[in-house]
């Protein structure tokens, strides 16, 4: 590692320091060359395969410091033993070596997610199966990350001084120590549990729709350790991961986006039936948020008032049931306002003419607790 302009400099530390200065910055240059030739021809080999795109956008820089790194320790490793702080430097150097190669490992595994989720679109019609590749792919590269910095931490903590006494007086103390540790952390394990079991079985996927504590809303996000639910009204709920696991919930979306929907209304008995069934059929079929699947009118109830009709529907999803209901409802009010009048929900009650109406005066206002007048007295107003 000798160099012919230090001849001049005398033999010892300020020497050997200048020459593994000098070394390590043509160990640097040598390596950002290498890296961008390798990237290149990588990307021109790989120009129409997704993942090695994606792999070579996003590790870019982790695998740049990686080489720069690997060929400073090289230089480092080589270094005479008087040069200055040769330990120190040589320590630093393998902590930020492992710590950008944990980098390198979680750029990887975060362009595999890219790459599957680019192949599975989820803007499409009938996207339920890309729903659920979306779903695993980004909770299993979540706890992928969790392990590669798991992973990360642990490979430093041993390349330090006292790591080996240090994690063995853990263990030695493990007694109440760690019973208080496990009882910490755990709901940061339950959730991560949760999150692998909700990749696996997929009890609810990205953009399900949900009812969550009584609110409708969407599956917006999933992370590490909760579901972000996207409410109706742009609130957003945010809810631990295991508590999908433990408690039941409702899943308008599992299996398929399509639901129906329905509309009551309380009607007088006279109504007819069949004129509302034709105007019924007919809205449905003039409507674009009608599937075409289900269009049905039922006498579902009735009281000594009233008699209650169903009106069900079908629709591609919740989004459009919604809709679909309050046209119906809409559209069925209105048609018997104007064309049924009579068959709006009424108060009935009859008087028997062959009583005395001097004595239905009196019942009356014995009722209503007031005090009975002439028939024909003026009236008193107040």
């Amino acid at each position: 590692m000798d160099m012919f302009f230090l001849s001049n400099v005398p033999e010892g530390p300020l020497r050997s320091g200048l020459v593994v200065i000098v070394s390590a910055f043509v160990a640097l240059v040598l390596a950002v060359i290498t890296h961008r030739a390798l990237i290149a021809v990588l990307r021109r080999l790989a120009r129409k395969r997704p993942f090695t795109t994606n792999l070579t956008v996003l590790t870019f820089n982790a695998s740049r410091s990686c080489m720069i790194l690997l060929a400073i320790r090289l230089v480092l490793a080589g270094a005479p033993e008087e040069t200055p702080f040769l330990t120190q430097i040589s320590y630093v150097t393998t902590v930020g070596l492992i710590a950008c190669l944990t980098w390198f490992a979680m750029s990887c595994i975060e362009a595999v997610a890219t790459t599957v989720i680019q192949l599975n679109p989820s803007d499409v019609q009938d996207n339920l199966k890309a729903r659920r590749v979306l779903t695993q792919t980004r909770v299993l590269a979540r706890s992928a990350h969790f392990i590669a910095g798991l992973l990360g931490l642990a490979f430093v903590l041993l390349t330090l001084p006292g790591a080996r006494q240090f994690g063995a007086s853990l263990l030695a103390s493990a007694g109440v120590a760690g019973l208080v540790a496990g009882i910490a952390a755990r709901p940061v394990l339950g959730n991560f549990i949760a999150g692998l079991q909700i990749a696996f079985s997929q009890p609810i996927r990205i953009d399900d729709v949900l009812i969550v504590q009584g609110e409708w809303g969407r599956v917006e996000e999933i992370t590490g350790t909760f579901v972000v639910v996207k409410i109706w009204d742009e609130r957003r709920l945010i809810v631990p991961l295991q508590w999908f696991v433990e408690n039941p919930f409702e899943n308008w979306t599992h299996s398929s986006s399509t639901i129906l929907g329905t509309v009551f209304l309380w009607l007088d008995f006279s109504v007819p039936i069949a004129p509302l069934r034709q105007e019924f059929e007919r809205i449905c079929t003039s409507s674009e948020l009608w599937d075409k699947r289900v269009c049905g009118l039922q006498v579902t109830d009735t009281n000594e008032r009233a008699v209650q009709l169903r009106f069900l529907v079908s629709a591609q999803d919740s989004g459009r049931a919604f809709d679909l209901r309050c046209l119906i409802r809409e559209g069925m009010i209105t048609f018997i306002a104007e064309n049924y009048a009579h068959a709006l929900p009424r108060l009935r009650s009859s008087i028997d003419l062959s009583e005395d109406p001097q004595q239905m005066l009196q019942q009356l206002h014995t009722q209503d607790g007031t005090s009975p007048k002439e028939p024909n007295s003026p009236a008193v107003f107040t």
